[in-house]
């Protein structure tokens, strides 16, 4: 580490952060989803657990983004890893304890510590890729998110396989130890002024001024509605109810395909042109928002006529993962772009509270279009937020510029 460049020791740091936390966040989820539908609850009570997780998910990447510029952004990453430490222990209490409210309440204390996590690495970069390397940043980006989801996935197979083999209480107290030993090394190593705002910001400059920003925020609210509508709790509790398959098939499926998913945004930078000395733009955003509505559409037509539909479903769900992971990725760099350089997490907070607003919608919708009108509905669903996606990106910023030499 010592050999290392300092920008290259807080990017390996930030990075190492994200990695831990991802995979609780991963483990956490399937666990909930197959532990509570296994007590008995409806796939729209499930969905209600994870409310409160993407509510204050909103609210924090919003109130966080001003916070990190105020107080650096060590501190509202180690924040975060402190909280989810405490989220983990709060379900480690007996059955007759987990009620709904206590449940979600954990959960909201799990989306605060997630977000501000996630706004802390994203906003990092920025601060870590000096100005005009432009090709760099998104290929640091690229490589930041690729790698997280990837282990996110890893989470969701972690998540199937320790309900199997250690069951809920024990997996919570397994997480929140090594989450644990991961903040000490975070307060050890994190640079304490990283990413502090020069000039102390005021509450209201939470919202962004920037149109590219607002215009790019809309188009990744629905992006990812699109995604969680029929990803998050209809697509695992589908898997188990109609094709029968149990928590090591559905929690191993899962964790495949967003490591793949991962592995495709950590290599985005070559599908959107970077080869051929080009910077990804609002057309090349559109683009690839139209092609996923594509994707999206042939697999709900398949789900609809009942073709096939363990193909359609598995083989569907890779490519649209592939197509999505691209666009993903795309605006993970745009965004990080757009922003300005002082108070970077100012913008880049704004952008993921609408991140979490499509989460939240997409969540609420899959438990509850599935309950009443199944899987197809919620494809549906996806298929008419893509094409929103879409006709929003129409109006995000073009350019002609050439990639910068230095990546």
């Amino acid at each position: 580490m010592s050999r290392l460049s300092s920008e290259l020791r807080q990017y390996l740091v930030v990075t190492f952060n994200y990695w831990n936390f991802t995979l609780t966040d991963g483990a956490l989820r399937m666990l909930v989803v197959l532990y509570f539908h296994g007590l008995g609850y409806s796939p729209l009570q499930v969905a209600m657990l994870f409310l409160f997780y993407e509510i204050f998910g909103v609210i924090t990447n919003l109130v966080g983004g001003w916070l990190g510029a105020r107080m650096g952004l060590n501190r509202t990453m180690n924040v975060g890893l402190a909280m989810q430490v405490v989220a983990l222990l709060m379900l480690t209490v007996p059955d007759a304890w987990l009620s709904v409210p206590y449940v979600m309440a954990a959960q909201a204390l799990s989306g605060i510590a997630k977000d501000l996590n996630k706004m802390s690495a994203k906003s990092s970069i920025k601060m870590l890729v000096p100005n005009g390397q432009q090709g760099a940043l998104y290929k640091w980006i690229a490589i930041l998110t690729g790698s997280k989801n990837a282990l996110k996935g890893v989470g969701f197979f972690m998540g199937g396989a320790l309900l199997a083999w250690i069951g809920f209480r024990s997996a919570m107290w397994l997480m929140a130890s090594v989450l644990f030993v991961v903040l000490l090394l975070s307060l050890w190593w994190l640079n304490k002024d990283l990413g502090k705002s020069k000039n102390k910001p005021k509450f209201s400059d939470m919202f962004s001024k920037s149109a590219s920003v607002n215009i790019l925020s809309g188009a990744r609210m629905f992006l990812f509605a699109a995604r969680d509508v029929w990803f998050v709790v209809a697509l695992p509790v589908y898997l188990g109810e109609v094709f029968g398959w149990d928590h090591h098939y559905v929690g191993g499926f899962m964790a495949l395909w967003v490591i793949a998913y991962g592995f495709v945004q950590g290599f985005a930078p070559r599908f959107t042109g970077k080869a051929q000395g080009k910077l990804p733009d609002g057309k090349t955003a559109m683009g690839w928002a139209s092609l996923l509505a594509v994707v999206t559409l042939g697999v709900a037509l398949g789900v609809q006529l009942g073709w096939q539909p363990q193909t359609v479903i598995v083989v569907g769900l890779l490519i649209f993962g592939a197509v999505f992971a691209v666009n993903s990725s795309l605006h993970s760099y745009l965004i990080v772009s757009y922003a300005k350089e002082d108070g970077v997490s100012l913008d880049v907070g704004f952008y993921y509270m609408a991140n979490a607003m499509g989460r939240l919608i997409g969540t609420v919708l899959s438990g509850l279009v599935y309950q009443y009108w199944g899987l197809a509905a919620c494809l549906w669903c996806a298929v008419f937020m893509l094409v929103t996606t879409s006709l929003i990106s129409i109006a995000l910023p073009r350019h002609k510029t050439a990639l910068s030499a230095s990546t």
